[in-house]
């Protein structure tokens, strides 16, 4: 087997979408041809490690020298290797920030990333991508440990037929929820033929009559939320955190709003405001969260 590392320079600035597009692309590839690896992008630049048999890494890599989508392509390192240093990802990615380069300490990070300045000396930029590469495996193995096991080269095949077989349940479930959706559309229209047109007087709607159809209306809400978070499946490796507690929390919100007052204990009002507290608390860090990272 072989690790190869190559740089090369965006010919536009990658969005975010265009970016997860082209990580899907890679893993989807790396996958089929048994292939591990990491993606890093910053300042319009790419730097890619491939590590795979060393017949497939080079087609590989020849079919990226083709791509349109970037220029100058550069091999920085080529070595032959007993282990792989990425077995845990088809792709990794990290896409660093200017802050984020600052803090890592690597002598001469900062000016690699300048234009020309991939081309130096060779040794220089072996130390500096193998510095880089070792700090970027610390830190992704600490905040995706839980999102993919160690794969080894005699497991991939079953493990691709597994993640197939997953995906065809997260799209079947996708299909299922939809219909959930407008079945709960006809639910709503329903309930208003029934509390508007069905019962007397006509086109008046009691406290307890809006309640219901509140309730109606919530969970098609609801249903579109949940049908969000399974669609995120497809879409990504990371459990979307702060959609999947918004959608709780407008789940224990619709219980709320329809609560009959008369018929419940005092203790589960209070265990069900506990609850909307710490979701409405969770969603709030998370929140800020967000957009201190902004």
């Amino acid at each position: 087997m072989i690790r190869l590392v190559y740089i090369s320079q965006a010919v536009k600035p990658f969005s975010t979408d265009e970016l997860m597009a082209l990580l899907r692309e890679c893993r989807r590839s790396n996958s089929k041809k048994g292939m591990t690896g990491v993606l890093l992008y910053h300042n319009e630049c790419f730097i890619q490690v491939l590590e795979g048999k060393e017949e497939i890494v080079n087609k590989t890599f020849d079919v990226i020298k083709k791509d349109p989508r970037h220029k100058n392509v550069t091999e920085l390192k080529r070595s032959y290797i007993t282990d792989r240093q990425f077995k845990q990802w088809s792709m990794g990615f990290e896409e660093f920030e200017e802050s984020q380069i600052a803090n890592l300490n690597i002598e001469g990070l900062n000016n690699f990333f300048s234009d020309g300045n991939q081309h130096q000396d060779q040794g220089f930029n072996q130390n500096l991508v193998s510095s880089l590469m070792s700090f970027f495996k610390q830190s992704y193995e600490k905040r995706t440990s839980h999102e993919e096991l160690p794969i080894h080269d005699d497991q991939q095949g079953i493990l691709i037929l597994f993640h197939k077989a997953i995906r065809f349940a997260i799209t079947l479930l996708a299909f299922l929820m939809v219909i959930v959706i407008y079945l709960g559309v006809a639910d709503v229209v329903y309930v208003m033929y029934q509390k508007l047109i069905h019962s007397s007087p006509f086109f008046l709607m009691t406290i307890p009559d809006i309640l219901a159809t509140f309730g109606a209306f919530l969970a098609v809400l609801i249903a579109i939320e949940i049908f969000l978070n399974i669609s995120l499946y497809l879409r990504s490796d990371v459990i979307p955190v702060k959609l999947v507690v918004a959608t709780a929390l407008m789940a224990i919100s619709r219980k709320v709003i329809v609560f009959d007052f008369k018929s419940i204990q005092p203790d589960y009002v209070y265990a069900s405001a506990a609850v909307v507290l710490a979701l409405g608390l969770t969603y709030w860090l998370l929140d800020k969260k967000d957009k201190h990272d902004e």
